[in-house]
């Protein structure tokens, strides 16, 4: 649609919703289930809402995360309805609640169970029109001028400015609460219409598909994955879950498994370790109850169905086996030996490895062919992304089965193939490695992480490298550097600091210091300079330094396209985006590569090339595309 078709057809919906809204009959909207966006708002020109208590119904106005605006009422009756202050969490956030949150909002009248959703409707409509409610402390305008002059500024920190509809959503919610409703609604109309169209609105609404892509993948779309029939016989489900080692990673899969239902064993060869990863559980499960995403109910029963163990348990009727241990292929071969004595000839056996060799870990079993990678993300409650990763001799079933188990736990799968890293790994890794070359040069800390959240990173990669550990981090780069050589040398810098004993914060001090063991405000760390090796980099500005961690990516991400990790672009977009929190609107490395244009991307690489080492140098792939003049995304750029 063009922008007179798309401002007609938000018209439309908004006449719509106004002429419920003008009804002179009382109007109650029952909810159960899904009730977001353009859903709410037409409950919103109803008189009453009243919504089930079930976990499936979310209230919510989520149109903000698609770079958009409400544009059939919310920002214009929400306020009214429960204040400015709750309207704006909601708004702005995106914020999603459950039945009783929203009854504590006043959105909703009552909390019934949809069988006596009729009863409560009729008794509602006998009571006739509601009175409109008063919100005189928050809803005048010296109020929301105050509120206003709060929030925006919280917003930048945020955001840097690079989500325009949260500011738009501001402005039109502030100035509405002046306005009539419909003075608003054409406020609303004409800000949704400009923001649909921006790339900003376009790649997050994409992001919004990868997702649903993710949710609903098939072997079919897998073409890394050879054999695979779709006359095979129907895939069984994963009942019965076994995780090996009680440590962060196995006691996060443990409770996120059974609060799907699934019965899990968990299993370590010590107590201590058993004691610590339930105590993990319950910890998780006890922050959910009080955040209202489980009941006490259903909390307990799921930590009912973990089922702990340090001694020896046969895995006969295990469906899928998933190893969590430590990241040393040496012990991972002796548990993978073991596992397979002990698990039935079905059994899926799974490591939870980030980069480690599937095809190698599998050529310690007798049966290679049902080894298989599922990489969670840590915390496993909080990151929805899981990397299916397939071996050499991984079979097609094995890999479908994985598939339906993970999307059956609500996870989003990405397939890669076993490659060093993976996909998410292997790209995020040169991102890190080059901040910490452009530190050992002289850049500072704070220019270095303030460069990349100006670029719209969630992080900066050094508070990232702390966060992760210091330790970790130098392993894993060493680990790739043994992989790739020259093209991704691991920095002098941080084995020094493991020395040191600077981990991060696990010790309280890496690149930051860490007061009082807490995460918040840390300020650089004073004793980092003595791992500054040179001032090559002491000079370039937040802008050149932005380029280069960013370039390394790109180049990077087209590599394993390159190499077919993954089948496709949207694969290696959606995993750094859910998987590193990559920019969202930029709507990932290939997808930037393409707003870049990719003869660009070449040109700032050759450069960098030139001035620096091979770690820059284009490859094969990026140079083809520019003589060939591709993109990743060659539909896009014939719509556009």
């Amino acid at each position: 649609l063009d922008s007179k078709g798309l401002e007609e057809m938000v018209a439309e919906g908004q006449m719509v919703f106004e002429r419920i809204a003008k009804l002179n009959i009382p109007t109650v909207a029952a909810i159960h289930g899904a009730c977001l966006g353009g859903g709410l708002e037409m409950c919103l020109a109803c008189d009453y809402r009243i919504a089930s208590p079930d976990k499936s119904t979310k209230i919510g106005l989520p149109e903000t995360s698609l770079g958009i605006v409400p544009g059939w009422g919310g920002c214009a009756r929400l306020p009214r309805l429960v204040g400015l202050p709750n309207a704006l969490t909601m708004i702005l956030q995106g914020k999603r609640l459950v039945a009783k949150q929203a009854k504590k909002f006043g959105l909703v009248k009552e909390v019934v169970p949809p069988e006596h959703f009729e009863r409560w409707a009729l008794k509602l409509i006998h009571n006739g029109k509601p009175q409109k409610k008063s919100f005189w402390k928050t809803n005048n305008k010296l109020s929301a001028k105050f509120i206003a002059s709060r929030v925006r500024p919280q917003l930048q920190k945020k955001t840097r400015g690079h989500y325009p509809a949260m500011f738009k959503a501001l402005d039109i919610t502030i100035q509405g609460l002046s306005l009539s409703i419909p003075e608003t609604l054409t406020l609303e109309r004409k800000a949704l219409v400009d923001l649909i169209q921006t790339t900003t609105s376009n790649n997050l609404v994409r992001v919004f598909f990868m997702q649903e892509r993710a949710k609903h993948l098939k072997m079919k779309d897998v073409s890394i994955v050879k054999g695979w029939s779709e006359s095979s016989s129907p895939i069984p489900s994963s009942e019965h879950i076994a995780v090996i080692g009680a440590g962060t990673m196995g006691a996060g899969i443990a409770q996120w498994c059974s609060a799907r239902g699934k019965r899990v064993l968990l299993k370590d060869i010590s107590l201590d370790a058993i004691a610590k990863g339930m105590a993990a559980i319950g910890k998780v499960y006890h922050s959910a109850t009080k955040r209202r995403t489980f009941t006490k109910t259903e909390s307990r029963a799921g930590m009912d169905r973990i089922h702990p163990s340090h001694t020896d348990i046969s895995l006969a009727r295990t469906d899928i086996v998933i190893e969590a241990a430590t990241e040393n292929i040496e012990l991972k071969r002796k548990i993978f030996k073991d596992l397979e004595a002990s698990a039935g000839d079905q059994t899926i056996l799974a490591t939870n490895t980030s980069a480690l060799s599937i095809t190698e870990l599998a050529e310690s079993t007798d049966h290679p062919e049902r080894v298989i990678g599922i990489h969670f993300f840590n915390p496993v409650h909080r990151m929805q992304l899981v990397e299916i990763v397939v071996g050499e001799k991984t079979c097609p079933d094995v890999t479908a089965r994985t598939l339906q188990f993970v999307q059956n736990i609500g996870k989003m799968p990405v397939v890669t193939r076993d490659s060093p890293g993976f996909a998410v790994n292997r790209i995020l890794m040169p991102y890190l490695t080059e901040a910490g070359h452009l530190f050992a040069g002289g850049a500072s800390i704070i220019d270095i992480d303030e460069a990349m959240l100006d670029f719209g990173m969630p992080m900066g990669p050094l508070r990232l490298l702390d966060e992760v550990g210091i330790d970790v981090a130098d392993h894993v780069a060493s680990f790739f550097g043994k992989a790739f050589g020259d093209r991704m040398p691991a920095p002098e810098s941080l084995g020094a600091m493991v020395t040191e004993g600077l981990l991060g914060c696990k010790s309280g001090k890496g690149f930051y210091v860490y007061e009082k063991g807490s995460r918040k405000d840390p300020r650089p760390n004073p004793e980092c300079t003595r791992f500054v090796k040179s001032n090559a980099y002491v000079n370039l500005n937040r802008k050149d330094l932005q380029e280069r961690m960013t370039m390394v990516m790109l180049n990077e991400a087209a590599r394993c396209m390159e190499e077919k990790v993954v089948s496709s672009p949207q694969d290696i977009d959606f995993a750094m985006i859910m998987g590193t929190g990559f920019a969202p609107f930029r709507g990932g490395p290939l997808r930037y590569s393409d707003t870049l244009g990719i003869s660009n991307v070449v040109d700032a690489l050759d450069r960098l090339a030139a001035q620096e080492s091979d770690r820059f140098t284009p490859c094969a792939v990026l140079r083809s595309m520019v003589i060939q003049d591709e993109c990743w995304y060659p539909a896009d750029r014939k719509h556009t």
